[in-house]
Parts: structure tokens; C-alpha cells; sequence
């Protein structure tokens, strides 16, 4: 729908926020039914799956190396939006282990029967953060600074992307209608997974992103990140694992989530910047901070979004 405006220039943001949303939406669909149509004909009999959160990309590659080399198994990781890699698992109706890279993907899967609920393990804890170019060039300083006019602004899509969600209730919680408009107006791209909002940082895409404090840690040298206040977050982030319904080895499947938990794989984990316990979460939140759970979109980001 397109709304009518007697300025042109905000009929035309109007339109250019709609393909905003679209893009990434496009975009995950091409790459879904590609993705569907490499596991349906390439995975074998014996191979190991796992369908990621790129919240858990750098640490997750490693580990996956681990327990490939443990098992004498060959394993295949497919990463993305964790929207988007559970619609590809279920399509493909294959799968060893979901590993989304918030609470909020996990419930979905529970919901849908995609997972065996009782193998759902906490892995590590995320905080949301700003994330800036190393420098600050624009002097990003807190969450309203990011209303200021002419800043250049990303945020993960919201509907599919662990990390968009968060950035969507960041936004929802703490503006008002009106700074919800401002920040929307600097709002330039919305990207398809959490490996992407760090990058479009990395490349100086942008001049900000609202995304996982752990971001600075993939990448050091080009991103800053930017804490919050401890009352603007509205909760700690969490990235499960669980056994996927489509195992054709429930043992193997129970192991690699349990491995996740070891000193061994925990201490990768850690060396990627990834927060080990609740503890250390809540050193950037308020005491009573939530933990996981669900949010709700608007209904302006689901219809824009879907």
C-alpha cells in the first residue's frame, strides 16, 4: 500500500521503506530455496547438519571443526537468519541440530514440533549493543544519538534475524511515537543475518547498527561497540541448541548439543567474546532484566516485514 502525501519526498521514503523491508525478504527467499535444493540433493547418508543463527557464526564454525574431527563425521553448517534456516530445515525436512541465536527462534521451532523440547540447552548469553566503525567517526555516544539527522542507520530484518528483533523492542521500548519516526527515517538498510549487520559495520555501510555487544570481538580492528544503559535493555539474549525432529541419528544429535557445553567447546566460545553464564550478562543489565523469552513485532514492522 502506498500512503498519499502532499510532499514528494516523503512519498518517496514511504515507497523506499517499503522495499527496506522487501529486499531482505527477497533476498531470503532466493537463498532459501537454494539452500533447500543443496541439502535435499547433496546431504548423505552418515553426514551431520546444522542449521545456525549467524549470532553463533564464528564460534560455531570452530566447533563444528571439533566435533567433525571427534566423530570421524562429516558436518555440514548452513548459517543465516534463524527465520530463515529453520524455514529451510523444514523444507528440507532434514536436520541434526537447530541452533538459532535467540530464544525467540527456539520457541518457534518447540511450537511447530521441529525440535525435541527436552534436548534444549543454553549455550551463551548475548547483550544488545550499538555497534559503530572503530573510532566513532560520527560520535555515537547513546541510544538517542542515533536520531540525530543525516545518520545512516541498519538494523537486521526483524522478522527472520534474532538481532533485528532485539533492535526492533531496543526501539520500541525506549522512543517515543515521534523518535520511533526519526529513527526509522535514518533507517538505510536492513540485512539478513546477524553476520551481516556486523559486516555492513565492518565495510562502512553504515554509521550504526543496533546489534550484539560481541561484535566488536569478531571484528576488533573495525568495529566499536557502544554499551547501553542497563534499563534500555529490555532482555538478555540467549543462543540454544536443541535436537531437530528430521535426525536420522538421535545419539549423535545429542552428543553435539552436549558437546556444546564442555570446557572444550566453551572455551572457544569465550574466545570469541561470547558471555558464559548469566552472570556475566547481567553486568550490563538492570538486576531484573528478563532473560530470553518472546516479543511480539508491531504491526507496522510484521506487515512491512512479511
Amino acid at each position: 500500500m502506498i500512503l498519499k502525501f502532499g510532499d514528494r519526498k516523503e512519498h518517496f521514503r514511504i515507497i523506499h521503506l517499503d522495499f527496506l523491508f522487501l529486499e531482505p525478504i527477497l533476498k531470503g527467499f532466493i537463498a532459501f530455496l537454494a539452500l533447500a535444493g543443496f541439502f535435499l540433493k547433496e546431504a548423505q547418508a552418515g553426514e551431520f547438519l546444522i542449521f545456525a543463527g549467524a549470532a553463533s557464526k564464528p564460534a560455531t564454525e570452530e566447533t563444528a571443526r571439533i566435533y567433525q574431527g571427534k566423530e570421524g563425521v562429516k558436518v555440514l553448517t548452513t548459517f543465516g537468519g534463524s527465520g530463515f534456516v529453520l524455514s529451510q530445515m523444514k523444507l528440507a525436512r532434514k536436520g541434526d541440530v537447530y541452533f538459532p541465536g535467540s530464544s525467540d527462534f527456539m520457541e518457534m521451532a518447540k511450537k511447530a514440533g521441529t525440535v525435541f523440547s527436552e534436548t534444549e540447552k543454553i549455550v551463551v548469553y548475548l547483550v544488545p549493543a550499538i555497534n559503530v566503525q572503530r573510532g566513532n567517526p560520527r560520535q555515537i555516544r547513546s541510544l538517542k544519538d542515533l536520531l540525530r539527522p543525516g545518520l545512516r542507520l541498519a538494523i537486521a530484518e526483524p522478522n527472520n534475524v534474532c538481532v533485528g528483533a532485539y533492535a526492533v523492542e531496543i526501539v520500541d521500548k525506549n522512543f517515543t511515537p515521534r523518535e520511533r519516526e526519526l529513527f526509522r527515517k535514518n533507517l538505510v538498510n536492513m540485512v539478513e543475518s546477524c553476520e551481516k549487520t556486523a559486516n555492513i559495520i565492518s565495510l562502512k555501510g553504515v554509521d550504526a547498527v543496533l546489534g550484539w555487544q560481541v561484535f566488536e570481538a569478531w571484528d576488533p580492528e573495525r568495529i566499536e561497540t557502544i554499551l547501553l544503559k542497563p534499563e534500555e535493555i529490555p532482555r538478555i539474549g540467549y543462543i540454544p541448541a536443541a535436537v531437530a525432529r528430521f535426525t536420522t541419528d538421535r545419539a549423535r544429535a545429542d552428543r553435539f548439543v552436549n558437546f556444546l557445553l564442555s570446557p572444550e567447546a566453551q572455551s572457544v566460545f569465550r574466545k570469541h567474546g561470547y558471555l558464559m553464564s548469566i552472570e556475566e550478562a547481567r553486568r550490563f543489565t538492570l538486576p531484573n532484566t528478563p532473560v530470553g523469552g518472546e516479543y511480539e513485532l508491531p504491526g507496522i514492522w510484521k506487515k512491512r516485514g512479511r
